[in-house]
């Protein structure tokens, strides 16, 4: 029986803002190479001879995003959708129940979306070598042997061998993430580092949380019974997915159950859970820095240098993390990077946008984003890609101007529909029904400019359903 992978795609990344937001966490952004974490997870077990069509499981708000960058790499996948998060053990028991509905003994592999690896055919080859353990009735872990007495990752305790399980141990114990001298320890007595991705029998994982939850399984498989189909995806019934207990897999289930075993893998693994963590995965120049987009250094050395705009100087310093977007700056010392998530929290309590949402905003039909905002005025750029199209809408409070600056739209404006080619303009009055939609086989640009006494993003009628108009 083929191995059913469940990609988990929840969480925002928070360290690594500001890159990271709530509105496109890390998992879906190029942090190493032209593909996201999400597409490499998902690539790494598309081998049909092994894998079935993977399931991803993530909240609703960032369907359209899982499903533009499935579309990239060319691969179909089952989404189950959250209408709200209650961490990774309802998440990952509603996605175990709908693959158990068809047979309720699949091998199912939970994957983190934002993790990385090196070695895809040595992770491919680990997970095979679990297979035997798992089909007995064992919950597995992946063990990654660690490279350094790391304090940012939990530990296991590798017990007995496993008879007939292959490589698998039992697991002799949990350890939560530790200080510099216990983590010294463990690396001497052979702790493996915990990935927090597990292979097992969805009858199994599903039998286990019924004792040590059993109100939340009634809940979770309820929302998923009562799931509606949304644009190609289900989503999750709200009513009852928000009875389940909030908590994560590893306190529900992995910490408690007697049927634990690990397997040490050795295929380069990393949850990318700070920017130092991305340095040390990243291929770097002879000096030890890791420089994307438009950097300029003079004896600067071991740092981490992104900018997706600005052009960025660094003179004479040494183990620095700087991320530069178009709305914000992150400046911290690399050893210290895994503190970022205080620093949001901060700026999250002073309700400063910049910590949640980013300027590009990810629609159904492309994206927009903020090129410049002030009193009375806010001016967009506007992407929508092929064969797509806004709802068709009104404003109660603003005017629009658009300028077609790439390809050719078909505009609707009161009764008039035409085509917007490149160089032409177009005026939208207050309260005249509009729309702009791409029939080309290439993505269409807009430059948009809206003026009024009120510019929120709610000043807005829609007029039909068929797609979002923000």
């Amino acid at each position: 029986m083929n191995i059913r992978p469940l990609i988990m795609c929840g969480g925002s990344g928070t360290r690594l803002w500001p890159v990271s937001r709530d509105s496109f966490p890390k998992q879906f952004a190029p942090l190493l190479g032209a593909r996201s974490s999400f597409q490499e997870t998902v690539l790494r077990v598309a081998d049909p001879d092994r894998f079935d069509s993977p399931l991803i499981v993530a909240g609703q708000k960032h369907h359209f995003m899982i499903q533009r960058q499935l579309d990239e790499i060319g691969v179909k996948a089952e989404r189950l959708l959250e209408p709200m998060a209650r961490d990774s053990g309802p998440a990952i028991v509603a996605g175990v129940s709908l693959i158990a509905e068809r047979d309720p003994a699949t091998p199912v592999l939970v994957l983190a979306a934002d993790h990385m690896v090196r070695d895809g055919a040595c992770f491919r080859a680990t997970v095979a070598g679990a297979l035997a353990a798992a089909g007995a009735g064992r919950i597995v872990t992946f063990g990654i042997e660690p490279a350094f007495a790391a304090t940012a990752y939990g530990y296991i305790e590798p017990g007995a061998p496993l008879p007939g399980g292959g490589a698998a141990c039992l697991v002799s114990r949990f350890v939560e993430k530790p200080g510099a001298e216990a983590a010294l320890a463990y690396l001497k007595a052979g702790f493996l580092w915990n990935s927090g991705n597990f292979l097992f029998r969805a009858d199994v994982l599903l039998a286990e949380y019924a004792r040590f939850a059993p109100d939340s399984l009634v809940a979770i498989q309820a929302a998923v019974a009562q799931a509606r189909d949304d644009l190609g995806g289900k989503v999750l019934d709200a009513g009852h997915f928000q009875r389940a207990e909030k908590q994560s897999i590893d306190y529900a289930v992995m910490e408690r159950t007697q049927l634990m075993a690990v397997v040490p893998g050795r295929f380069g693994w990393s949850d990318i859970g700070t920017w130092d963590a991305l340095w040390d995965m990243a291929e770097r120049d002879d000096d030890g820095n890791v420089l994307r987009g438009d950097v300029v250094t003079l004896e600067a050395r071991n740092s981490f240098v992104s900018t997706d705009g600005a052009v960025v100087g660094l003179i004479g310093v040494s183990g620095l993390v700087v991320v530069a977007t178009r709305d914000a700056v992150l400046v911290t010392d690399r050893e210290r990077s895994g503190e970022v998530k205080g620093l949001v929290d901060q700026l999250k309590a002073r309700g400063v946008t910049a910590a949640t949402e980013h300027v590009r905003i990810d629609r159904p039909w492309g994206w927009h984003q903020t090129t410049e905002r002030g009193e009375g005025f806010h001016v967009r750029r506007i992407m929508i890609y092929p064969g797509k199209h806004m709802s068709l809408h009104r404003h109660s409070h603003r005017t629009e101007h658009w300028v077609m600056v790439k390809g050719a739209a078909d505009i609707t404006v009161g009764d008039d529909t035409r085509v917007l080619s490149q160089n032409m303009s177009q005026f939208v009055a207050r309260g005249v029904p509009h729309r702009v939609g791409n029939s080309t086989a290439a993505d269409i640009e807009i430059i948009e400019v809206a003026t009024g006494s009120y510019l929120g993003e709610d000043d807005i009628v829609r007029l039909d359903d068929d797609a979002d108009p923000f």
